[in-house]
């Protein structure tokens, strides 16, 4: 059984419906409960739930401790091409907007690694747009090996692929993967995904557990937050991450909770994500998942990054760009979308130390 079985048998759940009879007697018990079942998880996302805030952040935070300590993994993404063939309504890569297309040779990718490695960072995202003609699996495995020369770990946030493929990047250095489903309700996914092979719901639904079967190490899922009712988007996340961290008990499982970003192109269906959901999702996961990762990006403002920090945050990006070859090139005509927390690794370092929390720049090391 894959995923789709677990989705298929939760996504018409009406919240509405389910939520509106809970009583604040209900949410209490959940909270003095040491093992959540689903419904438990979709009653901490219900909106009556909301007024718990400061209760689940006690319990969540002394989680987090407990399974991650005081560590706060720092990486940063490297932006090596964006052509992409998908027509995606949401993303300034989209095949339709005029940006400047730009793909980085080898020598590039190199003088881009030496230059972020100068940071101190062991950590590298490595990310492209959807194009298999202009950024094939081997300009990736070529990629990676230049990579590993300076970075301790590689992930890879790319197009799907096959089984056979993931096996092909892991085996040149790839440990792991960051993928986000967008969007998890079917019929919305088809609408925001217009045309290209991005619009093969199931394909990329699967593709975290095609990784699991490779022996990825590490394995970070998502949906993009304001594409849908967050809740439902958090609730399905949350399941998705259950089953893969149930199925696959030496893969390390994280989520991300990314918010749309202003971007090239115009995209105005956009469900309102306030900051209060984001630690509301935040909180409820790590509930429901005890020893769950949890990334926070610079798509967030730097004040609410700090914020969350003892919240039980585990991973953070420090020193971004999303333009292509961004790191040693001054062109910014090729970035996916705008960023909020313009910090440097060694600032985001220093917020982390403010808050009593450590930063790791390398936190294991392949044998």
């Amino acid at each position: 059984m894959g995923f789709y079985e677990v989705y298929t048998k939760y996504k018409d759940i009406d919240f509405k419906k389910v939520t509106e009879n809970i009583t604040d007697n209900d949410i209490e018990k959940i909270l003095n409960k040491h093992k959540l079942d689903e419904y438990d998880f979709l009653t901490l996302l219900s909106n009556k739930a909301s007024k718990y805030i400061e209760e689940m952040a006690n319990r969540a935070r002394g989680l987090a401790l407990k399974h991650h300590g005081k560590a706060i993994v720092l990486y940063t993404p490297m932006y090596i091409a964006n052509y992409c063939v998908n027509k995606c309504a949401y993303c300034g890569f989209n095949i339709d907007n005029e940006i400047k297309r730009k793909k980085l040779t080898m020598e590039e990718i190199e003088e881009e690694a030496k230059s972020i490695s100068r940071t101190g960072l062991k950590h590298i995202l490595l990310l492209t747009g959807e194009s298999k003609k202009h950024t094939p699996v081997s300009y990736i495995v070529e990629a990676v090996k230049i990579l590993k020369k300076y970075f301790h770990s590689v992930t890879i946030e790319i197009y799907p692929l096959t089984e056979g493929e993931y096996k092909e990047v892991i085996e040149a250095g790839v440990d792991g993967l960051t993928i986000y489903q967008e969007v998890y309700d079917e019929e919305v996914y088809d609408k925001v995904h217009l045309a290209g092979p991005k619009k093969k719901h199931r394909f990329r639904l699967d593709a975290p557990e095609r990784a699991c079967k490779g022996k990825i190490r590490r394995v970070n899922i998502g949906a993009l937050l304001g594409l849908n009712d967050f809740r439902k988007e958090a609730f399905m996340t949350g399941l998705h991450a259950k089953y893969l961290q149930g199925k696959y008990s030496d893969v390390d499982v994280s989520i991300s909770l990314p918010r749309i970003r202003p971007h090239v192109g115009v995209f105005d269906d956009v469900y309102k994500v306030t900051d209060k959901d984001i630690v509301q999702i935040m909180l409820a996961t790590r509930l429901f998942i005890h020893n769950i990762g949890i990334n926070i990006s610079t798509r967030e403002k730097e004040e609410f990054r700090n914020n969350l920090i003892p919240l039980g945050v585990t991973k953070m990006s420090a020193g971004v760009t999303t333009a292509v070859g961004g790191h040693t090139s001054s062109d910014k005509d090729t970035s996916q979308f705008e960023i909020s927390d313009k910090r440097t690794v060694e600032e985001v370092r220093e917020a982390i130390y403010e808050r009593g929390y450590h930063p790791v720049y390398k936190d294991w090391m392949r044998i």
